[in-house]
This record gives C-alpha cells, structure tokens and sequence, in this order.
C-alpha cells in the first residue's frame, strides 16, 4: 500500500472507521486521490471533498463522531488550519463590514431554506428538550418554546419593561416575549433578510427590529438585554468591548442573558472549513474567555449548560430539511446539500462528544440583593 493511504488508513481506523467497510459509519472511497488530499488539507479538505463527492458513508454523523472522539483531527491538520489561525492572530475578523458577512454569506441564503429546517418558529439555536424532571420535550417545536419561556423566565421579564435582543433573528424571542410577557423592545441583526422578516412578523407589536450592527447600540437604555446564538460572532478581539457595551444598555438593577455554544478550549477561530462554508469570522468562546472579558462588569448569577440538547435539536433540524429538499428551489443543488449535511452531522458529532457546549449565563450589573433562584 502507498504510504500516503496506509496513513489515511491508519488514522481513520484508530477511531474505527474502515475503508470499504459494511458498517454504516464506515467509508467508502470514490477517487483515489482522497488520502493525499487529506493530509496536505486537513479538515477542510475533509468536508470538501465530501462536497465534490469523493466519498460517502451512510452515517455521516456516526464517522464524524468517531473521527473527533478519536482526536484525528487533532492529528492530521492541514495548511489550512495554519493559514487560518496566522489571519486570526493577525486580524479583527468581526469588525466593520466583516461584522455583517455572515448575515450576507449565511443567515440571507433564503428564508425558504430555514422555514423547511426550523420548525413553526423560526428559531436558529439549541432548543430546551428535558424538563425538571428529565422528561423528553415531544417535539422540536414544543422544545423551542421551552428555550424561549425559560429566557423570559430566568430574565423575569414583566409587563413594560424595554428589552433588546442582540441578534435577534427573525424575531420569534420578541415577538414571544411581547405577547406572554408583556413587553416592549428592539433587535438588532445584520441579516437583511431576518431583519425585513421580523419587522413583517411582529407588525401591530412593540418591537422594532433593526439592521444594524450592535455596537451602534451605544447610548441607549433598556430593562433587560439577551442574545441568542450570536456571541459566536463576536470575536475574542471584541469580547470586552461587547460586554462594556451591554453594561452601558442596563441600570444597576438589569439582567442579561448570553446564550452561547461554547468550546472547552481557548481559541481565536472556528474551524477552516465552518469559516469557508458556513459562519465566517466566528469562533465559539471558551468560559474563560467569556469569565475574562465580563471580570469587573457583571456578576454571575448563573451558568447553565445544556449542550446534549443540541444534538436532539440538530437531528430534528436534519429531519425536517431532508425531507423539504425535493420542494425547494434549484439554488439548492446536490452540492449544497451535500454541504448542509456535512454542516449537520459534524455539529451533531461536536456536540455528541461534548466537544461544545450551550451555554446560558446569567448575568447583573451589580449582583442581585439576596441572590436569585434561576428556574430550569
């Protein structure tokens, strides 16, 4: 065997993955090419490849999980893991016009897409499946609901209170918020396409949704502050920053909620090929990192990780788009499918080994007297 594929080989058969194999997150090769590609490439050649073609697997989620719970990852990076963290350390990748490339590139590929994907609420994060009890949420949607009750909740939001929504989305958090709690507010994105989505879904409320960047923010005043599944595009560079900017929005007596997949590892990038294909400019943010950057401008109140959940809800998400394919536009050809499974199931197999994290965390400008009993 040549060199080349005898270390291919090797590598995926440490985590149990075999070439040609008959069990369903086993490989199967299509070009011989595949193994010099890999190594010169890296993850980014990986799920590439897996793009053009150049093989297959019948449980992609299972081979990937397999891959990052055996560290081949960590074993066989590629030039463009390098080029990428050499940019990072160089460069503030999220600010100015970077800061909306991933609402171009990614949340503005067509509100058909995530309409067939989310569920009824257009709600693009982690939903809450297990209750107090452990019982399982019966469905995606009824799992979603639960993750925006328990925002509202843990925020103790009330009838004419002034909230903000730091990337918003196409609105369901507000919109949810304004009609069982009362309240009014303001969203930010820097989605075109959530932005003119939210305002139309939430018309006759109290909400005003913006497309605008959240330090533009600066000089405003609000009751509570949350954010949603978008502190991953913040950047290590800016997290500072961003937390002295929320502590400005609130008064002494304020709350803000940050929820955030999270990594177990200080990094200052995300992963080549999540960069090229999927979030540009993001990167998951480590507890010390977040600890770090809020030292001295909050108190934590509470930290809740419920990271397993995400693997339930990306399976739900994978459900539902798998079977929407055949009815939505030609845009979304096989080569993007095969991207958006790659996208799903490396997700899946991230959160499956508790490579990532979601995280609530729970935070006042001053400590709350007596402390506060946080529901879950």
């Amino acid at each position: 065997m040549h060199p080349v594929r005898e270390r291919v080989h090797g590598l995926l058969g440490s985590a149990d993955v075999h070439v040609g194999g008959g069990r369903p997150w086993d490989i199967q090769i299509h070009d011989d090419r595949l193994p010099a590609r890999l190594l010169t490439g890296g993850s980014l050649a990986l799920g590439d490849s897996y793009m053009d073609g150049w093989w297959d697997t019948a449980c992609l989620d299972g081979m990937l999980e397999r891959l990052l719970d055996a560290r081949v990852d960590q074993r066989a990076r590629g030039l463009a893991d390098l080029r990428d963290a050499l940019v990072a350390r160089l460069l503030n990748l999220q600010l100015g016009r970077r800061a909306f490339a991933v609402g171009e590139r990614h949340y503005d590929l067509g509100n058909d897409l995530y309409q067939a994907m989310l569920g009824r609420r257009l709600v693009y994060s982690c939903g809450y499946w297990h209750d107090r009890d452990g019982r399982l949420a019966a469905s995606l949607d009824l799992a979603q609901e639960a993750k925006l009750d328990l925002v509202c909740r843990k925020l103790r939001l009330g009838p004419g209170m002034r909230v903000l929504d730091i990337g918003c989305g196409w609105g369901e958090a507000l919109k949810f918020a304004a009609e069982r709690y009362g309240v009014s507010g303001v969203g930010v994105t820097v989605s075109r396409e959530q932005q003119a989505f939210a305002a139309s879904l939430c018309d006759g409320l109290p909400l005003e949704f913006r497309l605008q960047d959240y330090r533009a923010l600066r000089g405003e005043r609000f009751d509570r502050v949350f954010s949603i599944g978008m502190f991953e595009h913040v950047g290590v560079r800016n997290y500072r920053a961003y937390f002295e900017l929320v502590r400005s929005l609130l008064p002494d007596d304020g709350l803000f909620l940050l929820h955030s997949i999270g990594s177990n590892i200080s990094r200052r990038r995300t992963d080549p090929w999540i960069a090229r294909h999927i979030f540009p400019n993001s990167m998951l943010p480590s507890a010390s990192q977040i600890a770090a950057a809020s030292e001295g401008l909050f108190v934590v109140e509470d930290w809740h990780n419920f990271g397993a959940d995400y693997d339930l809800t990306l399976q739900a998400w994978r459900e539902n788009v798998e079977a929407a394919w055949g009815r939505l536009p030609a845009r979304y050809d096989e080569r993007f499918r095969r991207m958006w499974r790659y996208y799903l199931a490396a997700s899946m197999a991230s959160f499956r080994t508790r490579r990532s994290q979601l995280w609530q965390v729970l935070m006042s400008p001053q400590g709350v007297p007596g402390g506060i009993v946080v529901p879950r």
